[in-house]
């Protein structure tokens, strides 16, 4: 295995404490399933040095105590479940809005995104183990051994997004164990929902009838107005940021490319938190006109992306390529930074656009 010094190396880092970096965006669209090594890392305190030996998780909130397992336990006690799916930042591609006003947060260009096949157990065998039933308003709060502010990191999903057949106690990516700046030994994986929702380096679960009142989950990751400033925001009012929305970007050919005159094959990821992509549309003159693209997309893997390609014919001259996606219910993707700019900078899914140059 590298060293993590040799995959931070590969990879555009934004922060070193807490660690957050993303991968150059041709080498994100190079596989299906994104390597560890080039999967984004988004981290909010240091990264915790845990020993599998000796970890456990708490659960608490079932039918009777509060129960302790090891890494062996839910090995051997749960069937093995892998799925296959896409986690995304919610401020994947905040430098976007960062091009139209001040945002808060780290410059994520399209790259705080991946696909990666999770390997661990349901999380709804693991809760109906402990005699929990699925009820209305009731949430699953984690709590993990990773600190920020001084407080442990902390946040929650509706129990009933728990209790589905895809959300993980995940302990393998891609067929091997998680690495440490992954969430080793075991993390949670809730697909469709923003990475926030997936904490790394569990100790701690209950189900509640309350969400997390974790300053994580009470407090951040909020959408707010335009006109809601920093000073102004009352996390009250914000809406909490779970499903994530429709989205494309351009990886290949990167901004600043010079191509030459005649076919250019321009390939790049789209992806929709619960939704099919049916459609995604291509231009090479700014969005005045569009052509399809084909798409490549696994079976059986509902929450992952879904790969796309066309060749455009690009006379000499500078060009702004421009995507959109289009999901099952006949959705789109507003044109500008502009439409959902907010102070966070979260949630940007407006057309990617790349200018190139095309030489003669």
């Amino acid at each position: 295995m590298s060293s993590l010094a040799e995959r931070k190396a590969r990879l555009i880092v934004h922060g070193d404490r807490p660690y957050n970096a993303e991968p150059p965006l041709g080498r994100l669209r190079a596989a299906y399933r994104t390597p560890a090594a080039d999967f984004y890392v988004r981290s909010h305190g240091d990264l915790p040095d845990l020993d599998a030996e000796s970890w456990r998780l708490t659960v608490a909130g079932g039918a009777g105590a509060a129960r302790d397992f090891s890494l062996h336990d839910l090995r051997t006690g749960f069937p093995e479940e892998t799925v296959t799916a896409t986690m995304q930042c919610a401020g994947n591609r905040r430098a976007d809005m960062r091009a139209v006003a001040p945002v808060s947060g780290d410059p994520w260009d399209a790259g705080a995104i991946g696909t990666a096949a999770w390997t661990g157990v349901r999380l709804g065998d693991v809760l109906r183990a402990l005699g929990v039933a699925e009820g209305a308003d009731r949430h699953v709060a984690f709590e993990s051994h990773d600190r920020v502010e001084g407080h442990a990191y902390g946040v929650s999903i509706p129990l009933a997004k728990a209790m589905a057949p895809e959300t993980l106690l995940a302990y393998a990516m891609n067929g091997a164990p998680l690495l440490p700046e992954h969430g080793f030994p075991v993390r949670a994986v809730v697909p469709g929902y923003a990475g926030v929702r997936s904490p790394k380096w569990l100790r701690r679960l209950a189900v509640q009838d309350h969400p997390s009142d974790n300053p994580i989950q009470a407090g951040d990751y909020k959408l707010y107005p335009p006109d809601v400033t920093a000073e102004t925001a009352d996390p009250a009012l914000g809406h909490t940021i779970e499903t994530m929305p429709l989205n494309a970007a351009i990886c290949e050919p990167p901004r600043g490319a010079i191509l030459r005159a005649g076919t250019n094959r321009i390939r790049g990821y789209a992806v929709s938190g619960d939704r099919a992509i049916v459609r995604v549309d291509v231009s090479g003159d700014g969005g005045r006109s569009w052509m399809q693209a084909a798409l490549e997309h696994e079976t059986g893997a509902p929450f992952a992306w879904t790969f796309w390609a066309v060749d455009l014919d690009l006379p000499p001259g500078e060009h702004d390529l421009a995507v959109r996606a289009w999901d099952a219910a006949g959705q789109t993707q507003p044109a500008l930074p502009d439409d959902t700019w907010n102070h966070k900078g979260y949630l940007c899914a407006c057309w990617h656009r790349v200018r190139v140059s095309v030489a003669a």
